[in-house]
C-alpha cells in the first residue's frame, strides 16, 4: 500500500507520537511519500526517527498511484489537503494533532489499532461534496475548491448588500456583514456559528446563511446541491473578502462569483459507524445536559 503523508507543523508534545505512527506504517510494509516541507521540518529534530520515502511538493507531483492521503494536524490541515487531492480519486484520512479535529478520522492519542484497520480496509468511505467557484476575480493559481464553505465578508466597517441568484432566480438582497454558502460537511463550521442548520454529510443540499443580517425577517436557506448560485456584493468601499475554507482573496463590488457543486467528491475514511453523530456529541457537546447523564 502507498500512503502520502501530509501536514504543516506539529506541536512539540506530539512529535514522538507522530514518529511512532510513521514507523508503525513503515514496519507494516507501507510505502511512504512525504509532503516536502513537512518532511524537512520533521528532519530538523534528531529524536524523530523518520522512515525514508519519496517527496512531493503539491498536487502536480503527488504520485497517481497513492492509495491513501493521510493528514496529520487539525481541521485546517485536513481542509488544505483538498487543494492537493482534488479530483485524484484518492482516499483521505486525518489524524488529529490539533484542537477540535472534527473532520479527522482518528485522534492522535489512540493506539495503533486504527493503522491495521486502515491497512486491512476495515472502514467506511464517505463521499463528501465539494464546492467550486468561478469568477474573473479569482487570482491565478488560486485553488477554486472548498470542502466546507464559500463565504463573503465585509472588508471594512461598511455593511454589505449581498445579491444572490439561484438557478437564474433573484433573491431579495441580504443587508448584512456577509453570507456563508456551506456544504453539508461545512454545516458544522462557519455556517453553524452564524445560525445555519446542521446537515448530515449525505444530505444533497447547500446552505445559505447570512452573517449578522440587518433584517429581522432573514433566515438561513437550504437549496438543492445541484443549484447554480451566483453572488455579488455592493459596498461603500467597493470590495469584500471571499473565502474558500481557509483561503481568501478580495473581490470587487459588482463582480459575480458563481458557485456550484464540483463534479467530484472527496472520499473520506470513516472508522466508526455513526461517526458524524459521535463527533457532534463528543466534540461539539451536542445535547450536553445534566439530565442526559
Amino acid at each position: 500500500m502507498k500512503i502520502a503523508i501530509f501536514g504543516r507543523e506539529i506541536n512539540e508534545k506530539w512529535r514522538k507520537r507522530l514518529s511512532g505512527i510513521l514507523n508503525a506504517l513503515d514496519k507494516r510494509g507501507v510505502t511512504l511519500t512525504y509532503y516536502r516541507s513537512f518532511y524537512l521540518s520533521m528532519c530538523e529534530y534528531d529524536y524523530m526517527k523518520i522512515p525514508q520515502g519519496a517527496l512531493f511538493a503539491g498536487e502536480s507531483d503527488l504520485p497517481a498511484d497513492t492509495d491513501i492521503f493521510l493528514c496529520f494536524g487539525g481541521d485546517g490541515t485536513f481542509l488544505e489537503s483538498v487543494t492537493i487531492v482534488k479530483d485524484k480519486d484518492i482516499l483521505v484520512a486525518g489524524v488529529n494533532f490539533g484542537r477540535l479535529g472534527f473532520l479527522t478520522s482518528v485522534d492522535s492519542n489512540m493506539g495503533d489499532d486504527w493503522i491495521d484497520r486502515i491497512l486491512s480496509g476495515d472502514y467506511v468511505v464517505e463521499k463528501r461534496g465539494v464546492l467550486t467557484v468561478s469568477s474573473k476575480a479569482l487570482p491565478q493559481n488560486f485553488c477554486q475548491y472548498a470542502l466546507n464553505e464559500v463565504s463573503f465578508q465585509r472588508k471594512d466597517p461598511s455593511m454589505l448588500s449581498v445579491h444572490v441568484k439561484i438557478n437564474g432566480m433573484n433573491l431579495p438582497p441580504y443587508w448584512s456583514d456577509g453570507i456563508v454558502l456551506a456544504s453539508p460537511t461545512g454545516s458544522t463550521a462557519y455556517s453553524m456559528s452564524v445560525g445555519g442548520p446542521v446537515a448530515l454529510p449525505g444530505v444533497k443540499a447547500l446552505i445559505l446563511a447570512p452573517i449578522s443580517p440587518h433584517n429581522l425577517n432573514v433566515r438561513p436557506l437550504v437549496v438543492s446541491d445541484d443549484s447554480i448560485i451566483e453572488i455579488y456584493v455592493e459596498s461603500r468601499r467597493g470590495e469584500a473578502i471571499i473565502s474558500l475554507d481557509n483561503r481568501s482573496f478580495t473581490i470587487p463590488a459588482g463582480v459575480v462569483a458563481t458557485i456550484s457543486k464540483a463534479d467530484f467528491d472527496i472520499k473520506y475514511i470513516s472508522l466508526t459507524k455513526g461517526s458524524f453523530i459521535r463527533a457532534l456529541r463528543e466534540k461539539l457537546l451536542w445535547g450536553e445536559d445534566k439530565r442526559n447523564v
